[in-house]
């Protein structure tokens, strides 16, 4: 029927329009104070933290030099009051920037005038930052000066200290690594001090490579003090050469591994309900090489307003309709969306279309990260990021595990078999590009990764009612389960739900240890630290899990019992299919009276 084919055709419309909107409004402050600088609330840039308990704090401070850091958190250190960092645009989704002690007392920490280049050092390759500074402004202010970022998390939306903080990567196994910190050489920090140091209850700590305390440093939850200054080790510009390779699923399991070691920045997107797989093709190649290509990221460009509030309304109505096989369709229009603009790649070689086709070649510094929805001219009305909180946008869960290389192909086979049994029941993460694959070596950080790994990313949906359970809970649950406790996964610390953090101390092994004796030096009485932190590190008899009336939809808890689900919907706690100890949510038949059937028209 021709009503069945228009809104698939209407998304692919709209889709192509947003190509070409080329401002947006930057996110909302995620500090807001009822007045000046005081009686506060912190988020993060999603508007919302996995808990969804909102963040009270007494004050927020914004210092502009490191004199005013040392001076703010002395002041804050003589009162024993607890303090954190929170970033310009605070794109942690755990509480990470939410201060201990007593609610509503603590203070949060403003990086946002932190921002400047600090000196260059042409000869070392060797650029000191303030912690403040984006990855956009880090990145071109080392292109100015003829050096790039080795690696670089693919969205710019960050703060140096906050990517550091939580150890965002990119992807690659050669050399070093795709982890931006094990490229950090220096660090200035500010610290409290229980005692006064020449009239002041902070100090500064310099660490430089060798020492022992920077392993600890360089990836640190924010919980050591505040990053004041960092030196990032660079090399020269340089290009790269980028093809997005298209094939079926049959069989790529097996050559994950060997991807890994043959392409040096290259990463998979794997498409599971539509059995496709993006091999991207990706190396360093001389600077001479001709091409001008840059990374526009079709998901982190500027969105029409109403164009996002509607395909999440779309979205919303095949959840709340149970129908798994409209999400395909619209899926299937999306990917082939992508394909044909290049997933957001232009060529910018003079022609009339932006992506005229592959390779792309340009500079590391254009094709290393995205986010052109950052900029803008405030004008909220017509266009955003597509998650900004403050419109009726996108909002999701992120579940991120990096697993052994070794163990990739098992998992990928473990995640088909789940897959093979309802073929639509993974179609909503293809609505947020379906399994991002990167490549992360094992990293000398104390809280980096404990080995080389594949970090598999996947997004999907999430309701704005915690007690609304989703779509195919049980398949995503039994996979997030899957990755984290039968692989040993271990999550970015950055994203995932309360969940993903389980057994974290006893994953870290030793490292976890020796950064637990780092933050008793740097800060003997935990002002920077939280119940999240604390929790996360098994510190303090803290627990992570929630146990409570539908707790297992939000990820506050792995279910035990019917009621951390949502039984009056016929959502129940069952075994996994594939994975016989996972505890998950499914919907099952007869459990509630009327309960609709499955629709796969759209």
């Amino acid at each position: 029927m021709e009503t069945n084919k228009t809104p698939l055709s209407l998304l692919i419309t709209l889709t192509l329009s947003t190509l070409l909107i080329v401002h947006a409004s930057p996110p909302g402050p995620t500090v807001k104070c009822k007045s000046g600088d005081v009686d506060c609330t912190v988020t993060n840039g999603y508007g919302i933290f996995p808990d969804r308990t909102t963040c009270k704090v007494a004050s927020v401070a914004r210092p502009s030099n490191e004199a005013d850091l040392l001076s703010i958190v002395s002041d804050a250190s003589q009162k024993k009051q607890h303090m954190k960092v929170v970033t310009v645009y605070s794109h942690s989704m755990p509480k990470l920037s939410c201060p201990g002690g007593p609610e509503g007392k603590g203070l949060v920490i403003s990086t946002v005038n932190l921002n400047k280049v600090v000196s260059v050092d042409p000869l070392k390759r060797q650029m000191t930052v303030e912690s403040g500074i984006t990855l956009r402004g880090l990145i071109d202010a080392a292109a100015a000066n003829g050096l790039a970022l080795p690696h670089s998390p693919y969205w710019q939306g960050m703060t140096l200290g906050g990517l550091i903080g939580t150890g965002s990567h990119g992807s690659s196994i050669f050399g070093k690594g795709a982890a931006v910190h094990e490229y950090v050489v220096g660090v200035r920090l500010v610290v409290p001090s229980p005692v006064a140091v020449d009239g002041k209850f902070a100090k500064v700590v310099t660490l430089v490579e060798g020492d022992e305390d920077l392993l600890a440093a360089k990836v640190s939850l924010g919980v050591l003090g505040v990053l004041s200054q960092v030196t990032m080790q660079l090399e020269p510009m340089f290009k790269r050469s980028i093809t997005n390779r298209f094939e079926r699923d049959e069989g790529f399991e097996n050559r994950i591994s060997a991807f890994a070691s043959l392409t040096e920045y290259g990463d998979i997107t794997w498409y599971p309900s539509q059995g496709k797989v993006v091999f991207r093709d990706d190396f360093k190649v001389p600077i001479t090489t001709k091409g001008k290509g840059l990374n526009d990221f079709t998901g982190f460009r500027p969105q029409a307003r109403l164009i996002v509030e509607g395909i999440r309304a779309s979205e919303e109505l095949l959840e709340a309709t149970n129908n798994a096989g409209g999400k395909c369709v619209l899926a299937k229009g999306q990917v082939e969306v992508l394909v044909q603009s290049g997933q957001g790649l232009k060529n910018r070689d003079g022609g009339i279309l932006d992506f005229t086709g592959y390779p792309v070649i340009g500079n590391q510094s254009d094709l290393q990260s995205s986010g052109s929805c950052l900029k803008g001219n405030n004008d909220l009305l017509l266009t955003a990021c597509s998650w900004d909180d403050r419109i009726r946008g996108l909002l999701f869960h992120q579940t991120t595990v990096s697993i052994p290389i070794s163990d990739a192909a098992s998992f990928i086979t473990d995640v088909k078999k789940l897959r093979d049994a309802d073929r639509d029941s993974l179609c909503g993460t293809e609505l947020y590009s379906g399994f991002l694959m990167r490549f992360v070596k094992a990293s000398t950080a104390y809280l980096g990764k404990t080995s080389d790994s594949v970090d598999i990313d996947i997004t999907y949906y999430r309701s704005n009612d915690p007690l609304e359970p989703r779509l195919d809970e049980d398949v995503l649950e039994e996979i997030e389960q899957m990755a984290l406790f039968k692989y040993k996964g271990m999550p970015h610390w950055g994203k995932n739900r309360n969940v993903g953090f389980v057994g974290m101390r006893e994953k870290l092994g030793l490292k976890g240890d020796l950064f637990v004796k780092a933050m008793e030096r740097f800060d003997p009485d935990g002002l920077f630290s939280s119940d999240w932190t604390d929790a996360v590190l098994g510190l303090r008899g803290k627990g992570l899990t929630v146990e409570k009336q539908g707790c297992a939809l939000e990820g506050l808890c792995v279910c035990s019992k019917d009621e951390h689900c949502a039984p009056k919907k016929g959502y129940v706690c069952r075994g996994g299919r594939v994975y016989g100890d996972a505890r998950v949510c499914r919907k099952v038949e007869g459990v509630k009276e009327g309960m609709s059937e499955r629709k796969v028209e759209l």
